[in-house]
């Protein structure tokens, strides 16, 4: 719906919460951290996006196996982030991880894999790398 500020409190409050209730790096803090990373991602809050994403990442590398599914969702948002920051080298790096963990985690043809190599491809359009982007 578009109402980020909202969002902004629910998450921040549920956040709040967690931090109270829960252990320290319990995956579920992880996932609040992400989410409040996404609204500030979608409002345009870059800085801000890659904070909570990086502390989400960190829960989530000392909660869950190294090669857990949620570890590349994690490098792929903060993919995201570098490139709309027209930081390519580091979104490269990050989408390319989060394309390595899912080659392990998950089946040949699910559809995480389209948007790894989607966003690797628009890294290298983004940079003039035309046939690496292709």
């Amino acid at each position: 719906m578009d109402e980020y500020s909202k969002a902004l409190s629910s998450f921040e409050r549920s956040l709040e919460i967690r931090k109270i209730a829960l252990p320290p790096n319990h995956p579920d803090l992880a996932s609040s951290y992400n989410n409040v990373g996404m609204v500030y991602y979608n409002m345009g809050e870059y800085s801000k996006a890659l904070s909570s994403f990086e502390r989400s990442l960190e829960i989530r590398k000392i909660a869950l196996p190294p090669n857990h599914p949620d570890l590349a969702s994690s490098y792929n948002n903060i993919g995201n982030v570098y490139a709309n920051m027209g930081e390519y080298s580091k979104a490269l790096s990050s989408f390319e991880r989060s394309l390595e963990i899912r080659k392990i985690a998950l089946p040949p043809n699910h559809p995480d894999f389209a948007s790894s190599y989607n966003n690797i491809g628009m890294v290298y359009d983004n940079m003039g790398e035309y046939s690496k982007a292709l």
